[in-house]
């Protein structure tokens, strides 16, 4: 019988301080019970709407609502960290604590799918905190490759917890008892695909570049490409990015001239930066369709970027079609 190592113990031997040992096992515990949230569904009438927008404008589920306040109580309480950031929230929270960590969070990813019984998931970003003063919103506005940890948990037929610290990528799976076992070490992403991921239904509206790239990919082995590609898409970018993160793809999500002054739908804070330090980290690469992701510098607490990432080769087919 297969022995798996546990969260706790991967963790006392990767060479991290103990603070952000902490702060990663906050996150985790608090995960493993919005897990438990998750699968209640409609027994524990937590499905639905919950009459409210966000910041973003967006509808609120009763299972934003509820996850937000489950992260931000459990890292409110967790003492190295000095200030939290939620997708959910117009603003910072600051615990009062000086040094240690800031966290970044889209609680429940793909909310939408909820109701419907599709996977869904958590995101989350840890940056070194300011050592002098309580965190303000600029202290927030890092560059990705900042990042201390980044990850996600991913609610699907398993939960598992995808996690990078200083180096590499490391997949827990959630137990029946409760522990986050390592089933799946130094996960790494493919060079090559033929797989692809994008919402179809906005072809239309992309730029010409996109266009060009998808049509590409269409023709198949009688096109540009001379292979078949298959299209994927859950509309839950954790569970599109862990298929990548699993046998490779590529995830995309442009600029398109529907909403023409916003340069993309996803944000950069909450989504792009951390999945972009996963996936780089397995091997991947995650662009603006110009700029490294992890190079972008952000201007604001809910900046929204287009973003491309996943298979390294396929994203620098994107990159050189934006280019062009």
């Amino acid at each position: 019988m297969t022995t798996f190592v546990d969260l706790a113990a991967w963790l006392a031997a990767e060479p991290a301080d103990a603070a952000l040992k902490d702060v990663v096992t906050t996150i985790a515990e608090t995960c493993a019970g919005i897990s438990r949230v998750v699968a209640s569904g409609a027994l524990s009438g937590s499905l639905g709407v919950a009459g409210t927008t966000n910041v973003q404008d967006e509808e609120q589920k009763k299972l934003d609502v509820i996850t937000n306040d489950m992260l931000s109580d459990a890292l409110k309480g967790c003492a190295p960290v000095a200030g939290l950031a939620s997708e959910e929230l117009e603003e910072i929270e600051p615990t009062g604590r000086v040094g240690g960590y800031l966290v970044t969070f889209d609680p429940l990813d793909g909310s939408s799918n909820i109701d419907v019984n599709v996977s869904v998931g958590t995101i989350f970003s840890v940056l070194p905190a300011p050592a002098g003063h309580a965190p303000a919103e600029a202290d927030f506005l890092q560059p990705g490759r900042n990042q201390v940890a980044a990850g996600y948990a991913v609610y699907g037929p398993q939960t598992m917890l995808v996690l990078t610290l200083a180096s590499g990528v490391n997949a827990f799976t959630l137990s029946a008892d409760g522990q986050w076992l390592l089933t799946h070490p130094a996960v790494t992403v493919k060079a090559d695909t033929a797989e692809f991921a994008i919402n179809m239904s906005n072809q239309r509206h992309w730029a010409a570049p996109v266009q060009r790239y998808i049509d590409g990919c269409l023709q198949g082995k009688d096109g540009p490409r001379g292979k078949n590609f298959n299209m994927r898409w859950i509309a839950s970018m954790v569970a599109d990015v862990h298929r990548i993160m699993m046998r490779g793809g590529v995830f995309m999500y442009p600029w398109d001239s529907r909403e023409p002054g916003k340069p993309g739908k996803l944000r950069l804070m909450y989504e792009a930066n951390p999945m972009g330090l996963v996936v780089e980290r397995a091997g991947g690469k995650a662009t603006d369709g110009v700029t490294d992701i992890l190079d972008i510098q952000p201007a604001k607490l809910h900046q929204r970027v287009p973003v491309v990432l996943g298979s390294a080769n396929e994203v620098e087919v994107v990159r050189a079609e934006m280019r062009a």
